[in-house]
């Protein structure tokens, strides 16, 4: 019973290390300038539009519950992108996205915040500055 104990607790400090080091990633990343991207979102930010990037897939349980808000908004907004990371790792690898879902925002070629998670569409909203 011991040793479950210990397996236990070595897993969860495991994650929770994983975690943490996503987290520091993320924050390590804001106030960076975004390397060169392709794409509709690309010569946005490349034109320093600031611009909502989501990251998302298609296994992804919290972005299946996500991704319709997200669909919803780009449909009223032109800031909003979608980035499915299985057909566009590249961009998720350039701005180091671990995990989906993320939000990244940039502003004048500068990234200005980092999300990892689900959120709301308010927070959404929030992230990209609307209200």
């Amino acid at each position: 019973m011991v040793v479950v104990g210990i397996i236990i607790a070595v897993i969860i400090g495991g994650f929770t290390i994983l975690q943490l080091s996503m987290i520091l990633r993320m924050k390590l990343k804001k106030g960076k300038k975004v390397p060169s991207l392709g794409g509709a979102y690309g010569r946005r930010i490349k034109k320093g539009d600031r611009v909502l990037l989501y990251f998302y897939s298609t296994n992804c349980r919290a972005c299946k519950a996500i991704t319709p808000i997200v669909k919803s908004l780009q449909k009223k907004r032109r800031d909003i992108f979608s980035i499915n990371i299985s057909k566009d790792m590249e961009t998720a690898q350039k701005l180091s996205v671990m995990g989906t879902p993320s939000f990244v925002v940039v502003e004048e070629g500068i990234i200005k915040e980092y999300k990892a998670g689900a959120i709301s569409e308010q927070g959404i909203l929030d992230l990209i500055g609307a209200t």
